[in-house]
């Protein structure tokens, strides 16, 4: 399943809520409310019924990766749990399946919009592990759509917003399509030259997040979570361009995936959320702690 992973996605989930405005505090006859919306106070059920759903969409999308992988991991990662033989490839199928159950269900009890685009991440992540995997251009594109899609998940809790934030989800597919293309070479060794190109994209995806900041008056805080979130992505991905082999990789690999946390978190302060931007700083050690002791990649 990945812990260490399934964390980032809750984050991602809770990046695509403040998007939308849920968590934006308003004054309303002297009392504090959410969502802008003096009427509708946060719904801490519609909130944990989105990241239950996004726990199960990860969770599924992960354990079908190894099952599709099973006969490659054979030779490359052995010590895998299905190659070495702790669990079975039907009963690996058959977890994955009930994770993905529980995400979309979980996502279709808060409502329909959310459950058609839980579905929409099963089939991203099935397509993904079974076809596009290795596919030089449409497999990091798939790969980074499922985390683009979990942040509109999160979004969908305010259906009029996903109208106004959907084309934030090309920002996830940029990110996660560059540490995608920098795991390629985990196994073997990569190329300087892929390497450059996904520090290149970090700068994008760095520069999109203060724009927006920016925009929205909220420089300041969100320097607080991007500074880290830089530090924390191009210290190991410069490492691994001055020495591309296999373990260097993985390791800028592993920092760019657990960094989506800053980045979510940078997201939510861009947009005004800085209690909910430190609540997601909160999953990061967590997260930390998880890859200790599980596989991230």
């Amino acid at each position: 399943m990945r812990p260490a992973n399934v964390v980032t996605s809750v984050a991602d989930v809770l990046a695509g809520i403040a998007i939308a405005g849920y968590f934006i505090p308003a004054t309303a006859n002297g009392g504090f409310w959410w969502g802008g919306v003096p009427e509708s106070p946060v719904s801490l059920l519609a909130v944990s019924l989105l990241c239950i759903s996004t726990i199960g969409l990860y969770s599924g999308g992960i354990i079908f990766n190894d099952v599709f992988d099973a006969d490659l991991d054979k030779v490359e990662r052995p010590e895998r749990p299905i190659p070495s033989g702790l669990i079975s490839k039907n009963a690996a199928a058959i977890f994955g399946g009930v994770c993905f159950f529980i995400g979309i269900f979980a996502a279709g009890l808060y409502s329909p919009t959310s459950r058609y685009i839980a579905a929409a991440i099963m089939i991203a992540c099935l397509s993904y592990d079974k076809w596009l995997k290795h596919h030089s251009i449409f497999g990091p594109l798939n790969m980074g759509l499922c985390r683009g899609l979990n942040l509109m998940l999160g979004v969908s809790i305010i259906n009029t917003s996903l109208q106004t934030w959907w084309f934030l989800a090309l920002i996830p597919i940029i990110y996660i399509a560059s540490i995608t293309m920098i795991s390629r070479g985990e196994v073997h060794g990569g190329s300087k030259r892929m390497l450059y190109f996904g520090g290149i994209l970090y700068a994008i995806v760095i520069l999109s997040v203060l724009f927006f900041a920016y925009t929205r008056h909220n420089i300041t805080y969100a320097l607080i979570f991007v500074v880290p979130f830089a530090l924390m992505i191009f210290i190991p991905l410069f490492k691994a361009i001055q020495n591309p082999v296999g373990p260097n990789i993985g390791k800028a690999v592993k920092s760019g995936v657990i960094a989506l946390i800053l980045l979510n978190a940078a997201w939510a302060s861009a947009f005004g959320a800085l209690n909910v931007a430190v609540f997601i700083v909160i999953l990061l050690p967590i997260s930390i702690l998880l890859s200790k002791a599980f596989a991230v990649t």
